[in-house]
């Protein structure tokens, strides 16, 4: 089955409905000698609304149709009859959403919570009817104003995936399948680079109550910060994430160095965004499997004086103490997000 395109950033040109006219009547009927003005207000424009929808999880619909115009009121008329006022156009974003104003590259709001709301145009108000104008002086008004035109404007989405860690690894390391192995996700699984094209989350149950969320990312390599490969594009999926898992292959597939694969890890995610180190880790020493695993993991602790949590996503081999780690970590972190 083909996967379905992934877009995590898009341009959308946003316009509120126009106001409807203000209606120019007089009271016609019959046996009444002097009807006086009765013109009604036209309807107020239609606004076009972002919502955070938790059931999204891509920009791919506004990809498609950049272009999202709410409804126009409609106008007044006689007999003091108001117009209607225009539907709201209410645009499904994924939670963690940032919009920005294309033309000025400011940040206008980060929708995050499921249900929350951002105004992207407002509609226009809609014009006055002749009725407003009647005097004891000014008998037949023939003052109306017309409908004002909807705000117009073209902002930037960027989707940043939210989730409680981010797997980071080069290619073949094995994360899709480390993914596969301890959450629900059903990523797709290859023995060749950049098998993993978008961002993809999987849900670890501790409990019945505790979920935990981890986003797989592309493969980064090295000179990933200067477009190479898949470039660095991805790596913003992890900003909102507390908590970062390296995934090295510490069988040295293709004749890689894995303890080199970690040190170019760390400077890729350096070069995009420094304080990412400081997050808390853990390393992941996949596909212990594999003989040649035995000796990388020496050099490998010799060289970056880390002991990486050994486990094989082929065989299941350390697959609950990795489980048991992302809890002990998660609990950590919050217990150092809730002091500070």
């Amino acid at each position: 089955m083909k996967s379905r395109k992934f877009v995590d950033s898009v341009i959308l040109y946003a316009i509120g409905g126009r106001g409807g006219d203000g209606c120019l009547s007089f009271r016609r009927e019959k046996y009444i000698a002097r009807g006086g003005p009765d013109g009604g207000d036209g309807g107020n424009g239609g606004s076009v609304i972002l919502r955070a929808d938790r059931e999204v999880d891509s920009l791919l619909r506004l990809y498609f149709m950049p272009h999202q115009r709410a409804e126009s009121g409609t106008h007044g008329k006689g007999k003091q009859l108001y117009g209607r006022a225009g539907r709201d156009l209410m645009v499904l974003v994924p939670c963690g959403t940032e919009v920005w104003n294309a033309e000025t590259h400011t940040m206008l709001t980060d929708i995050v919570k499921h249900g929350e709301e951002f105004v992207a145009a407002r509609g226009g108000k809609g014009g006055k009817g002749n009725m407003h104008w009647k005097t004891a002086t000014h008998q037949a008004p023939t003052e109306h104003t017309p409908g004002e035109e909807g705000e117009a404007a073209t902002l930037r989405l960027e989707l940043k995936l939210i989730a409680d860690a981010g797997l980071v690894g080069l290619p073949n390391a094995g994360k899709s399948s480390l993914l596969a192995a301890i959450s629900d996700a059903h990523p797709k699984i290859a023995a060749y680079p950049f098998t993993t094209l978008n961002p993809i989350i999987g849900t670890l149950v501790f409990d019945e109550y505790d979920r935990f969320t981890i986003a797989d990312l592309p493969g980064l390599i090295k000179g990933a910060s200067e477009g190479i490969g898949l470039g660095d594009a991805f790596l913003r999926h992890v900003e909102r994430a507390p908590m970062l898992i390296y995934v090295i292959d510490m069988a040295g597939t293709d004749m890689r160095n894995p303890t080199q694969d970690y040190l170019d890890l760390q400077q890729e995610i350096e070069a995009y965004r420094e304080d990412l180190l400081d997050r808390p880790a853990l390393i992941v020493a996949n596909k212990m499997d594999m003989p040649e695993a035995k000796e990388n993991i020496k050099e490998f602790r010799k060289r970056t004086r880390k002991r990486p949590l050994m486990v094989s996503a082929l065989t299941g081999e350390g697959l609950d103490k990795l489980k048991d780690a992302i809890a002990k970590l998660r609990k950590k972190s919050r217990g150092e997000n809730a002091q500070a």
